[in-house]
């Protein structure tokens, strides 16, 4: 069978932390935090995965027309001690796609330790505290976290007939190494999900920048917070029905479907200029 790495170097890393995003999350949220520590750590590409097995290849998608095709690569800085994974979730055989990166995590990174990011959906208002929400694939490894204000008191199950989650199923074969491992999620504001929302970005990557002791100045990003809230701000003052829906939104009350599509749609053509 061909060897699905394809390695561009080796960096040298005695012992490392991963951190792993998916595209097509919620917001992009776990591709946005790498793309940020990508630009402030000077992470760099070392090694793919090969798409041939996991991806379909019959078709691909065409975004501002670019073809996008499916991509699994890894980036380091070894100098903080970090690797980064970012793939498109593989449409089949995850067992044997989870076991090959964490190969590389465990045999060529010493990984000690996994963190995997993403976002989920939220009826809240932009106005209300951005939380980070988690899994734990040991005990061990949630008091650990236990500093870090991380919500993590939640029981769920997968529905009769329904596979895990992918980050599920990452925690499960990192137990099966002793690596231990993290469900990071940070509910978005539904009208923000496609735009975008720098708060949940700056909620992950504060917490990992804690975690990991990377030092990043936050200036830009905040500068980026700044920036929306003035925008929402405005949007809220000048269009009636977004203040209306936002203000029971801040209320507890519940949006119809017809309030929650029409702030969707106005929110989007106010931020997006049009």
């Amino acid at each position: 069978m061909k060897d699905p790495l394809r390695f561009s170097r080796r960096p040298e890393l005695p012992s490392s932390s991963l951190v792993v995003a998916w595209s097509g999350d919620v917001g992009q949220l776990g591709p946005k935090v790498l793309d940020y520590l990508k630009r402030k750590l000077g992470c760099e590409s070392f090694c793919e995965i090969e798409p041939v097995d996991f991806f379909p290849l019959g078709g691909v998608a065409i975004e501002d027309s670019l073809v996008q095709f499916p991509e699994s690569r890894f980036y380091a800085s070894p100098r903080h001690n970090l690797v980064l994974f970012e793939s498109n979730s593989p449409a089949s055989e995850w067992y044997r796609f989870l076991n090959i990166m964490l190969d590389v995590a465990e045999h060529y990174c010493h990984v000690k330790e996994l963190y995997a990011i993403g976002g989920m959906v939220a009826v809240s208002a932009h106005t209300t505290p951005r939380e980070l929400v988690a899994n734990f694939n040991s005990s061990e490894v949630k008091e650990a976290l236990t500093p870090y204000q991380i919500l993590g008191e939640f029981d769920y199950e997968t529905p009769l007939g329904q596979r895990p989650t992918l980050n599920s199923f990452l925690l499960w074969a990192a137990k099966r190494r002793n690596i231990p491992a993290v469900s990071l999620w940070v509910p978005i504001p539904f009208y923000l999900a496609g735009i975008d929302d720098p708060e949940s970005k700056k909620r992950v990557l504060a917490f990992i920048d804690q975690r990991l002791e990377l030092g990043i100045d936050f200036s830009d990003l905040d500068g980026e917070i700044r920036s929306q809230n003035e925008k929402l701000a405005e949007a809220r003052n000048n269009v009636p029905y977004i203040e209306e829906s936002i203000a029971k939104l801040e209320s507890n009350q519940s949006l119809s479907e017809e309030e929650s599509l029409r702030l969707v749609n106005g929110m989007d053509e106010f931020l997006r200029g049009k």
